[in-house]
């Protein structure tokens, strides 16, 4: 196929090099129309003429739009740049092209390029007359441009040359002035210098009474600056005699401005600044530096130690003392912000010094530091009461905050870490403070209740349950607990400026708050808890049994749940970190747990022992041999059953019922018949012949061989059928051993059996296991049985009628 067989938009350019078209419409387009041509004018021109244009043009859209030789050509870098047969390449040859083609490609391929090529022409003259009515603005703008531009520059260079005729006239005029001025410039320059001459001599003459008009006047300073300047010209020419007169009259005026000026800062009547400002200029009339700093750190003391005597006056016994806020307040604005001017005054004065004038400085402030650190902790050890810490915190960051600017001037002087230290002391104090006031809060708890469990007696009427004692003391310490978390959460706000100290971040804390107040409180306590378990004789011979069980029981729900809750809520609040070894719950709870096993197992003992008192007395008491016929129960079993029945009660109020094992259906009607009965007729029958006593004691000895073996003390667990189980073995224990101290007539066995069958009757609903009712009162009445010498029972009938009537 023919190249020229697809139409092309110029006949100039062939088919085949779509981009060299474009660059040169494009060029065409915006450079106009060439000077010379004329409207039936062939874009090519001369055949000549066209090819360089051509370049041109394609040179400018290359630049334009900044692109490279290769960019331009449109084609990848490839291996071989100058393939002809590359249709975008700058060495393209058509004939080659289409002689390839013919030759690799078929009918049908060859129709499909020429159609593609066909399609990218009419692409590319589509593009390119987007360009040139997207930029016909832009050349008509560059047009219009161009022509003003030529206009201005038409004024412009009138302007220019107006401007080069006055320059030369300028030039000409400022030639003849300086030709005529010359000679006189030269004599003018001349009498300026001796002008200026002149007034410095001036001056030099006129100093003596310039300095004495200063002094006079009191112009310390200006009068220091006049000799000063004077100073180097009077010493470099003192050895004329003019110079050398006035030189002397400067020293002896000088020396009596040194002599005013000592006096001056001598009498130390001036502030700080006035002092600092005495020194100064003593120091630039030469005298000696080490003195001045001797004499301004002994002026500067007799100022400090006045703020020092006005804040212990403040502490002295007659007048009433500040607020500590306020003592802070005081001793920083007068002492701290005295030693500061000091300090700087000090350091800008005395820079020359060196080392061994820092380690002075930093001396004279050690040493007074100390004299006010140890009246601010007079003034902190008095804050003894309350336990609010808001006013004491805000006194103690403004007294740390206040010694940071002298802490940051005199390092060595370790002024900054001395106020660390007495804050962190004072927290420490706080929270022994605090824990001893939770201590006594815990105290006037216990005698709260101590009351309100008397007062019902003395009154005569009704008082506050267990129950209710119990949480009123169980959320009164919880209060005064996060009462004190609180309070001692102050010294961690982080708007207090010691919070960020490493204190304060950790011990404080964990050993401090943690350890310290809350467990250190816990086990305090526990500890007074404990202290009711004394024996009877001693502190506990005086506790109320209720006050036991209630202590028992407030122990017990610590160990359940309060002491996690307490200290879940201080790990919370104060973030304790786990560096530092603290108390772990588990312990803190089998502690509480222990205490109240034994409080409750002291409460036992205790309930025990007032039961048996009643019961001893009734044995010892009573003539068992003369003993009438029984026709009633005796008052004291009565009595044991109705405090019994009262213990119960009051046990119930804190504990839960407990585990019983199951109930014999004839529990309440059973009788101690038995003794009647085969196995007891066995035990007793032999004693009624005086020939075989021993046989009777054998005979009791095998049967305990077989019975179960009653253990009167064993542990007491945590509900009330435990509790009252503990308090029976004991009451019936006691009684056992008071009946085998005594001998028994007939009718005293019989009262004791009329007795035990009374308790039984009661007895036995209170029990884990009504057997050890039986059991015990067996052995009350076979005891009896086995001390009478006329052992003979009443009828189960007619004892029963007894109980009943009873």
């Amino acid at each position: 196929m023919a190249p020229g067989s697809a139409s092309s938009p110029s006949p100039s350019f062939p088919a085949s090099r779509p981009w060299a078209a474009v660059g040169a419409m494009a060029a065409a387009a915006a450079a106009g129309p060439s000077p010379g041509s004329g409207p039936g004018d062939s874009p090519e021109g001369p055949e000549g003429e066209a090819p360089e244009r051509r370049r041109k043009a394609h040179g400018m859209l290359k630049l334009y739009y900044g692109l490279s030789e290769g960019e331009a050509a449109g084609r990848p870098a490839g291996p071989d740049p100058l393939d002809p047969t590359d249709l975008n390449g700058a060495h393209f040859d058509p004939e080659v092209y289409l002689d390839k083609l013919r030759r690799e490609c078929p009918l049908a391929q060859l129709m499909d390029s020429e159609t593609d090529m066909v399609r990218q022409i009419r692409a590319l003259d589509s593009d390119m007359q987007t360009l040139v009515y997207e930029n016909y603005n832009k050349f008509i703008s560059a047009t219009d441009t161009i022509r003003k531009m030529k206009n201005d520059f038409r004024k412009m260079e009138d302007e220019m040359d107006r401007l080069a005729t006055n320059m030369a006239v300028i030039t000409d005029f400022s030639a003849r002035i300086s030709a005529t001025l010359q000679d006189r410039h030269e004599r003018i320059t001349k009498l300026a210098g001796v002008h200026a001459l002149l007034r410095k001599l001036q001056f030099l003459f006129e100093l003596p009474s310039r300095l004495t008009k200063c002094v006079e006047l009191g112009a310390y300073g200006q009068a220091v600056r006049y000799q000063g300047r004077a100073q180097a010209v009077l010493q470099q020419y003192q050895h004329l005699p003019s110079f050398r007169a006035i030189q002397d009259d400067c020293q002896v005026i000088t020396a009596r401005l040194a002599q005013q000026l000592r006096q001056r800062f001598r009498e130390g009547g001036s502030g700080a600044p006035e002092q600092a400002e005495c020194v100064e200029l003593l120091l630039a009339l030469g005298e000696p530096a080490e003195e001045l700093c001797e004499e301004f750190l002994a002026h500067a003391r007799g100022r400090l130690e006045e703020e020092l005597r006005s804040l212990e006056a403040e502490l002295g016994p007659s007048p009433p003392a500040p607020d500590v806020l306020e003592f802070t307040d005081h001793g920083g604005s007068g002492f701290v912000g005295g030693l500061c001017q000091v300090a700087a005054a000090y350091q800008e004065l005395f820079a020359a010094q060196g080392p061994a004038g820092a380690e002075r400085l930093a001396a004279f402030a050690r040493e007074l530091g100390s004299r006010y650190f140890a009246l601010v902790e007079r003034r902190l050890a008095q804050e003894q009461g309350g336990g609010d810490n808001s006013l004491l915190v805000r006194a103690l960051d403004r007294f740390h905050r206040r010694l940071r600017a002298p802490g940051a001037l005199l390092a060595a002087a370790g002024l900054a870490e001395a106020a660390t230290e007495i804050v962190e002391r004072v927290a420490r104090e706080r929270l022994g403070h605090h824990l001893q006031g939770l201590r006594t809060a815990f105290l006037g708890c216990l005698t709260d209740v101590r009351q309100a469990l008397a007062a019902p007696r003395v009154a005569g009427k009704e008082g506050p349950g267990l129950a209710e004692l119990l949480a009123n003391v169980a959320s009164s310490i919880l209060s005064h607990i996060k009462a004190s978390l609180a309070a001692v959460h102050l010294f961690t706000a982080k708007e207090v400026s010691f919070s960020n100290k490493p204190y304060f971040r950790g011990e404080f804390c964990s050993q401090g708050v943690r350890e310290g107040l809350i467990v250190g409180f816990i086990r305090s306590m526990c500890q007074t808890a404990q202290s009711f378990c004394d024996s009877p004789g001693e502190k506990g011979g005086a506790t109320p049994p209720a006050l036991l069980l209630l202590l028992s029981r407030l122990c017990l729900d610590y160990e359940t749940a309060t002491i996690s809750y307490i200290l879940t809520l201080t790990d919370e609040q104060f973030l304790v970190q786990d560096q530092f070894p603290v108390t772990p719950v588990s312990t803190l709870c089998a502690e509480a747990r222990e205490t109240a096993r034994r409080l409750l197992t002291h409460y036992v003992k205790v309930q025990g022992l007032v039961i048996s008192q009643m019961l001893r007395k009734s044995v010892e008491t009573r003539d068992w041999l003369s003993t009438l016929e029984p026709r009633n129960v005796r008052a004291v079993m009565k009595r044991v059953v109705e405090d019994t029945t009262a213990i119960d009660v009051q046990v119930g109020l804190l504990y839960e019922e407990g585990v019983r094992k199951a109930q014999s259906s004839d529990s309440s009607k059973r009788t101690f018949s038995v003794y009647s009965s085969s196995r007891q007729q066995g035990r007793y029958a032999p004693s009624y012949t005086p020939s075989a006593p021993m046989d009777t004691n054998l005979l009791s000895n095998i049967q305990k061989l077989f019975s179960e073996r009653i253990d009167v003390f064993s542990p007491v667990e945590f509900n009330k059928v435990s509790v009252l189980t503990g308090i029976i073995k004991i009451s019936l224990k006691t009684l056992l051993e008071c009946v085998r101290l005594r001998t028994f007539g007939r009718f005293g066995l019989q009262q004791v059996q009329v007795d035990c069958h009374f308790l039984q009757l009661y007895l036995w609903r209170f029990v884990a296991d009504e057997e050890l009712v039986h059991l015990l009162l067996d052995e009350v009445v076979a005891s009896a049985a086995l001390r009478c010498p006329d052992p003979v029972p009443m009828e189960p009938s007619v004892v029963e009628v007894i109980c009943e009537r009873g």
